[in-house]
């Protein structure tokens, strides 16, 4: 179609992905006073912030929780969502982690660790060496960074179950620094972890909280699911103003002078002097290398796992177990394909009928992607398989569900922060271009939520 025929929508800026860190940029942006189109290539907003609900069973397709944090508290009270938002029950605050073929509880207190199978007496000595250890200014895996500090106890039984359960990832090919900034902020900082963590811990009992204490650390939900917090987002950006067109993939973009212009599939064209992509980096990638190969190759290094999501229904008497907790992880020394799984109903109510309990699995990931192929009733039975003697099952589900992302959780692996600057310097050579997501500056759902509110906010600064 030529330009004359396209139908042509001017705005102050496109954003291009209704994720969360779409959604979050698009929002600021509107709030800020900027006429925005936020394009989509789903059919509805949210991307991976989606809910399953199929009679009285009630499953997250992507996250199950989000961690209260300030900026998220904020967002939540101007949203208005704070008095719907769901706080998990208390005994969520225990984690399961499976060791010798039994899950086992972690220390849920530093003065319950003492004891404690998981750690043993072989973590406790890398724990007890640990402000002994030297520092080191090179980057590392995240597993030679652990086991350097802590020991291969810590590493094989609290580390990578961890890794597993938020990456889908690999410790020995995550970036320490990349993955875990925090962490080895630590040690850069204070020449020790527990060191660190200690002076870390009493400047934050100094400082005043921006939290008021009954939100403090609490993990949250949405009676209807974290598709109703996408859904208000989209909302307030419609009540700013904002354009939303879903349905519509973008086939390729391009600048023109002053302008960026973006074509959609279906033949409708915008153009603004902003662009921001907020999709995944290989949809980036895509859409960026007929632009700049510069920009695109740093893109196409970023690795995506595949990972399923099993979602699981049972009678509450046919799991011997007492699902009292968020889940157990299964660490890669236990040998089984499935990564883990989250106790849905006992973490939140309304997620599973009465009498019935919810467990959300994952299997594939980094380490075993292979894991994550075959039918969903393949699926099924792996999942069964791991997890049948651990917690005690018996018979078959009577509700199931199987989710598949075939990219699921981008990995940080090494190279990842020279890679991200090396884009970074080509993007300063494109005006007008912005990127955010969650292949950067954080996985979690509350960073992105934040880069993207912070990215909204600067393009509706005024210029000099």
């Amino acid at each position: 179609m030529s330009e004359e025929r396209a139908e042509v929508k001017q705005c102050d800026v496109v954003v291009v992905g209704a994720g969360a860190s779409g959604l979050a940029a698009a929002r600021s942006a509107a709030r800020g006073g900027l006429a925005v189109t936020l394009v989509e290539r789903g059919a509805q907003v949210g991307g991976n912030l989606a809910t399953l609900r199929d009679g009285e069973w009630q499953s997250e397709i992507g996250p199950n929780t989000l961690i209260m944090k300030p900026p998220l508290y904020r967002l939540l009270q101007e949203t208005g969502l704070l008095d719907e938002a769901q706080t998990a029950r208390p005994q969520a605050r225990k984690r399961y982690v499976v060791l010798d073929g039994q899950p086992v509880a972690l220390p849920t207190h530093p003065l319950r660790a003492f004891g404690n199978p998981l750690i043993g007496r072989s973590g406790w000595a890398g724990i007890v060496r640990e402000p002994l250890v030297k520092r080191t200014g090179r980057e590392e895996s995240l597993a030679a960074f652990v086991e350097r500090r802590l020991g291969r106890r810590v590493l094989d039984y609290m580390v990578d179950p961890f890794v597993s359960g938020v990456y889908a990832g690999d410790p020995q090919r995550l970036s320490a620094q990349a993955a875990m900034p925090r962490l080895t902020a630590l040690e850069r900082d204070y020449g020790s972890l527990l060191r660190g963590g200690l002076a870390r811990f009493f400047q934050s009992r100094r400082q005043p909280s921006e939290l008021p204490a009954e939100w403090h650390g609490k993990l949250v939900g949405f009676p209807d699911g974290m598709q109703r917090l996408a859904a208000r987002l989209g909302e307030e950006i419609s009540e700013a103003g904002g354009e939303i067109r879903c349905g519509c993939e973008v086939t390729a973009i391009r600048r023109d002078g002053e302008q960026w212009w973006v074509d959609g599939a279906d033949g409708q064209r915008w153009c603004a002097p902003q662009l921001v992509l907020a999709v995944s980096a290989p949809v980036a990638a895509a859409l960026l290398k007929p632009l700049d190969e510069a920009l695109a190759a740093p893109l196409e290094a970023i690795v995506y796992p595949p990972v399923n999501a099993v979602a699981l229904g049972f009678r509450r008497d046919d799991v011997a177990h007492a699902l009292d907790g968020f889940g157990v992880l299964i660490p890669s020394v236990e040998k089984r394909l499935t990564l883990g799984a989250l106790f849905s109903s006992s973490i939140f109510d309304g997620r599973a009928p009465q009498g019935h309990c919810l467990i959300n699995a994952f299997i594939g990931g980094r380490r075993q992607p292979e894991a994550a192929a075959g039918s969903d009733d393949e699926q099924v039975a792996q999942v069964l398989a791991d997890l049948g003697d651990l917690l005690g099952l018996q018979g078959e589900p009577v509700w199931q569900r199987v989710n598949r992302w075939p990219q699921a959780i981008p990995q940080y692996e090494m190279g990842h922060l020279q890679r991200i600057a090396a884009l970074d310097e080509a993007l300063a050579q494109h005006s007008g271009l912005s990127m955010v997501g969650n292949w950067r500056d954080g996985i979690a759902v509350g960073d992105c939520l934040d880069n993207g509110r912070r990215l909204g906010e600067r393009l509706s600064e005024p210029k000099a």
